[in-house]
């Protein structure tokens, strides 16, 4: 194998796991044209079969020619790259009180989108109707048939048992436990359905968008609730059961006393979430009789911030300095690059990160935040949308799934 593939086989790896650069295709998704010629000397691969593969790999509309090579001598090679708008994925994101979905081209491009006020906990059918019929919409919208699209994927408000793409025992989401939701598309499209938690497929959205060279990054959703999804060394960190990055029960000791919903006392969560901190104010508020201080949700503690009421910042700061607290063991055991805050709370802005900063940056050991950045999240709402679409190209794109495809392909028989 040449220097020069060597670094495409560095170069692909995703974060949900590492792909085979000796496979024509994973070579070609970094989107760089290359001649039929430079594919054989990459691979090994004699002229004539890397020819028929690239024939199978346009017939199924992944790849397409995009113009000559600079001449030689002779006539011009053609070159190939990853056809990015020959098919598409949707994204769904599925959230306490929304829907929202997109259809994207292969290199996670969004194409169409549209959203609805719906609550999750109206129960599987209801959210998941909505979203078949409105995913076709979308398609029709784009000339596209449903044979276009190679896989879906969707993000839950919940745990997920990401093997099987069913939630288990969530908490907001009364009617489903256990439910069978790639099931449930089975007659509706012949696509893969993949289904993780929102927090991890806001990880994949934050990175693809933002920090795409980075592979150790973890994204801190506050609202709520709080997680994180973790990915480290590139790949996606989900865990034995599914429940890595839940930092939102780990216990924090300022809060011994503070009664969650999980059942323990003194969780994160039941501290510095959306709804800790608002009934932290009106406790507060009614207290010390103070007036026009009554948040219910995370915007409304966000908008108290904005406005500069002082309280309010103070309780968003001190709810900072919790997260941070969790974050400096988080920063020792994984020793991320990047750690990106996002979901509603993070809207308060700088007071909320000012609070984590303080206390990672005063505990953590100094060469594991030399270079950490802890910061905002920069996709902000687009995280968990652009997320699931990244969840359904890497699974549709794997190595596995486009030797399937060539090997289904009709012509590919000999390829």
């Amino acid at each position: 194998m040449t220097d020069i593939s060597r670094t495409d086989q560095d170069r692909h790896i995703t974060a949900l796991g590492s792909s085979v650069a000796s496979d024509l295709f994973q070579i070609l998704r970094d989107g760089r044209p290359r001649t039929r010629t430079e594919l054989s000397a990459m691979t090994g691969l004699a002229r004539s079969t890397v020819a028929l593969r690239i024939d199978a790999l346009m017939k199924l509309g992944l790849v397409g020619p995009v113009g000559d090579a600079v001449s030689t001598g002779g006539r011009p090679s053609s070159q190939f790259a990853i056809a990015a708008s020959g098919r598409v994925v949707l994204g769904v994101d599925v959230g306490a009180s929304h829907v929202r979905i997109a259809v994207s081209d292969l290199t996670g491009r969004i194409q169409a989108e549209t959203s609805e006020r719906i609550r999750v906990a109206e129960g599987p059918e209801a959210v998941l109707t909505w979203v078949s019929g409105a995913a076709h919409d979308l398609l029709d919208q784009l000339g596209r048939a449903p044979a276009d699209l190679l896989a879906i994927g969707i993000g839950l408000p919940g745990p997920v048992e990401h093997s099987s793409g069913r939630p288990i025992n969530p908490p907001i989401m009364p009617g489903w436990d256990r439910f069978d939701v790639p099931g449930w598309f089975r007659g509706t499209f012949d696509a893969p359905v993949l289904v993780d938690n929102d927090v991890n497929i806001m990880a994949l959205g934050e990175r693809e968008l933002s920090w795409p060279e980075v592979d150790h990054l973890i994204f801190v959703k506050v609202a709520t609730g709080i997680g994180s999804g973790v990915i480290s060394g590139g790949i996606l960190q989900r865990g034995a059961q599914g429940t890595a990055g839940d930092i939102g029960h780990v216990h924090v000791a300022r809060g011994a006393d503070v009664p969650c919903q999980c059942g323990n006392r003194g969780c994160l969560e039941a501290l510095a979430s959306g709804p800790a901190l608002g009934r932290e104010l009106r406790d507060l508020a009614g207290a010390t009789g103070m007036s026009g201080m009554a948040p219910e949700s995370s915007q409304d503690v966000v908008e108290l911030v904005k406005g500069g009421n002082i309280t309010a910042i103070q309780a968003v700061r001190q709810a900072g300095r919790d997260i941070g607290e969790v974050l400096t063991t988080c920063v020792s055991l994984i020793n991320p690059s990047v750690i990106v805050i996002g979901g509603s709370l993070a809207q308060a802005g700088e007071h909320l990160i000012a609070g984590v900063r303080e206390i990672v940056y005063t505990r953590s050991m100094p060469l594991a935040t030399e270079h950490l950045q802890i910061t905002q999240s920069k996709a902000g709402a687009d995280a968990a949308v652009l997320g699931a679409c990244m969840l359904a190209i890497h699974h549709a794109l794997s190595p596995s799934n486009i030797e399937e495809m060539v090997i289904g392909a009709p012509t590919a028989a000999k390829v």
